[in-house]
């Protein structure tokens, strides 16, 4: 649903009332049209022709009326035609006096001039009192429900009372405003029921007419309340639920007490949309039927029977005319009105129940169809909200039963798939172009220009020896759970853990390994104050950094096979990681990184040394990564890394006074500048015991 609803429950009532009077009216006008010529017989309508002029006198029990013989036929004209005519209002009147007469009526008293209201006016203002109190009543019973849906509307807060409220009561509000509508008709039927069979009519014309609005009364009442309860209904199962519920209710049915049928919806839909109309039809039909020996004609006129039966004249004989029946133009014309109210009205059930029908039926299946359809092309679980507590409500459940299934089992693999990552990361897969670890061989490979990083604890072996097995696993998992993290955040896989060494990898660009190596020496800060609650003492860290192409590929054998770098640039990282210990710096990158940068400005750096490593043959200009020392270290070197470039300059020129003395300078500055420490003390030796000729100013190590 894209928008909260409103909630919608006075205009049912509202309207359902209005399809009660449309049903009923009708009948009963055609009824009272019909006994029109028995009340001239009762003497409730006297007719007197010596005067021209109609006079209509309307008293509380029979009614006087006077008319020319020219306007007989227009009288019953008017009275079927001209709604609004005085004809029709003054035979009404009388016909509700004819009905306030009781028992105490006699049909001579005719001198009578106050008209009292009718038992028929009676029960149909009964039924308007009745309909305008429930309204109330519903707006009062309705109005959490409006509250609830419209704050939701406006994005404000619910207040949980109310939402529980609501909750609770919802999937009975059908019934509860069909109750309230329900208790209107029965007070408006039961008076008429009261009429019916406790008050004397001073004749039967006037039973029979109130026998007929009794049972025209209890259908139309039973039609219109259960219009009631299948429009809220409807509201509720298609448009209010999935408000108030959430997915994991509405997964399920939540109708527990009835289980219903579809065969049940669809022949209560033929019902009232088939039936009905045809049943009011042939009502209509049958009343305006008429016996033909009920006319006071000689049925042995050529001209009669020629009328009556037409080209057939031959084949009957007189009694046998007598029986036949006829529709006079009176209840032709009635029986067109009456067919043509009723086909409204019809046409307002078939409407209203074929798209209920319709949108219970299909809204549900199409929206479980584009769940499968998601689920068959593989996107996540999706699951139907189950409306009903039918064979649709049951397909629903059956479907998020088994979407349920398919979902913790995805979850599963995947679950087994990320345990398979941490052993081997997904980025081999990627860059292998392999969509999951069934598709990984022996020998798969790809060489690509990656920035390697190796981070070791400075010291470890010393610092394990005073542990236990498991307190060393424990320290190892704790510390590498504060780097982990820093190295996926800079877009970097881990490759493998080598005791408390990690070497990881960086496709992208240098500038995330030494952004990530910076972001490590910071979080290390925060590591070594964990250890001081802990009574341990601090530790160090060293990173080296180095880019160029590796083969990044599966290695091993038939029961082992391991994705893993082999390059020599794999190995000068790990060289020069060894060298932070040697120079007491955090972070070394080679020339070749350095270069690479996309943004060197973003970095204080300077340059250490020109070394040559075991296992390299050509020697490497290597850099220091200010920034990963502490703020009173690095700021130090910042302010004296001038002073220290100058001093280089003149220790590879061989002027070792000139450079150590700049050194001195330095470490006065800079006393923490382990570099500086080894530079003095090399100056120191070259002093004592003289500059080779074949010296380059290259160091050798061929030790980590």
């Amino acid at each position: 649903m894209k928008k909260i609803p409103k909630y919608k429950s006075l205009r049912i009532i509202a309207v359902s009332g209005i399809l009660y009077f449309f049903l009923v009216m009708p009948f009963m006008g055609f009824i009272l049209v019909q006994k029109i010529p028995e009340y001239i017989k009762l003497g409730y309508i006297n007719t007197d022709v010596n005067n021209a002029d109609s006079v209509v006198s309307i008293q509380e029990g029979p009614i006087t009326i006077k008319l020319s013989p020219s306007d007989s036929v227009t009288l019953l004209q008017d009275s079927v035609t001209q709604t609004d005519s005085k004809v029709v209002d003054e035979l009404s009147n009388g016909f509700n006096a004819g009905f306030n007469s009781g028992r105490s009526q006699s049909k001579k008293d005719n001198n009578t001039t106050n008209s009292k209201p009718g038992h028929f006016n009676t029960s149909f203002g009964i039924f308007f009192w009745g309909i305008f109190i429930a309204m109330i009543l519903d707006l009062v019973v309705s109005y959490p429900f409006n509250r609830y849906f419209r704050r939701k509307r406006k994005g404000l807060e619910v207040s949980p009372r109310l939402e529980f409220f609501c909750r609770r009561f919802l999937l009975h509000m059908p019934l509860i405003s069909t109750g309230l509508f329900s208790l209107v008709m029965i007070a408006t039927v039961g008076y008429i029921g009261y009429i019916n069979l406790f008050v004397d009519f001073s004749d039967s014309v006037n039973a029979e007419i109130f026998d007929d609005y009794f049972y025209i009364s209890i259908l139309a009442a039973f039609l219109s309340s259960l219009f009631v309860y299948y429009w809220h209904k409807h509201r509720v199962h298609l448009f209010y639920l999935e408000v108030l519920f959430n997915e994991e209710e509405l997964r399920k049915r939540i109708f527990k007490k009835a289980i219903g049928k579809i065969k049940n919806r669809l022949w209560l839909a033929s019902g009232m949309t088939a039936l009905l109309p045809l049943t009011i039809v042939f009502f209509y039909l049958i009343l305006s039927i008429t016996k033909v020996n009920t006319l006071n004609v000689d049925l042995t006129s050529p001209l009669v029977r020629q009328i009556i039966l037409g080209n057939y004249v031959e084949l009957f004989n007189d009694n046998e005319i007598k029986e036949f029946s006829y529709m006079n133009s009176v209840n032709t014309f009635m029986m067109f009105f009456g067919i043509g109210t009723s086909i409204f009205v019809s046409l307002i059930y078939i409407i209203s129940f074929v798209r209920w029908t319709t949108m219970d039926i299909i809204f549900p299946v199409k929206e479980l169809l584009m769940n499968m359809q998601k689920t068959g092309e593989g996107k996540n679980a999706n699951f139907s909200i189950v409306r009903t507590n039918d064979e649709i409500g049951e397909l629903a459940e059956g479907f998020n039963i088994m979407s349920l299934r398919i979902k913790n089992y995805i979850g599963h693999i995947n679950d087994i798939n990320q345990s398979y990552y941490r052993f081997v990361p997904k980025q081999f897969l990627d860059f292998l172009d392999k969509k999951n670890i069934l598709d990984i061989h022996l020998g798969d490979q790809i060489q690509k220009e990656m920035t390697v990083m190796f981070s070791d604890i400075r010291s470890f072996t010393e610092i394990s020896e005073q542990m236990s097995p498991r307190e060393n696993f424990n320290f190892i998992n704790h510390y590498l759970g504060y780097m982990e993290p820093i190295i996926s955040r800079n877009h970097g896989f881990i490759d493998k853990y080598i005791g408390d060494s990690i070497m990881a990898l960086f496709p992208d660009s240098p500038d995330d390994a030494i952004n990530a190596a910076i972001e490590m020496r910071a979080k290390l800060q925060e590591f070594n104050d964990d250890l001081k609650l802990s009574n341990m003492q601090p530790i160090n860290s060293g990173i080296g950094i180095n880019t160029g192409n590796l083969m990044l590929g599966i290695v091993g054998g038939k029961g082992r096979i391991e994705g893993t770098v082999i390059s020599d640039h794999v190995n000068l990282a790990s060289r020069l990681e060894g060298l932070t210990k040697k120079y007491g710096t955090s972070v070394i990158i080679s020339q070749d990184t350095l270069i690479k940068l996309k943004n060197p400005q973003n970095y204080h750096f300077r340059f250490l040394d020109m070394v040559t490593v075991k296992g390299k043959r050509n020697s490497v200009n290597i850099f220091e990564i200010l920034d990963g020392e502490v703020v009173n270290i690095r700021n130090a070197k910042i302010q004296t890394n001038e002073a220290f470039k100058k001093a280089l300059q003149y220790y590879r020129n061989r002027d070792m006074i000139q450079a150590l003395s700049i050194f001195k300078e330095v470490e006065v500055n800079s006393p923490s500048d382990m570099a500086v420490k080894l530079y003095i003390k090399r100056c120191e030796a070259f002093i004592q015991n003289g500059i080779p000729d074949d010296w380059d100013g290259i160091s050798s190590y061929f030790e980590k």
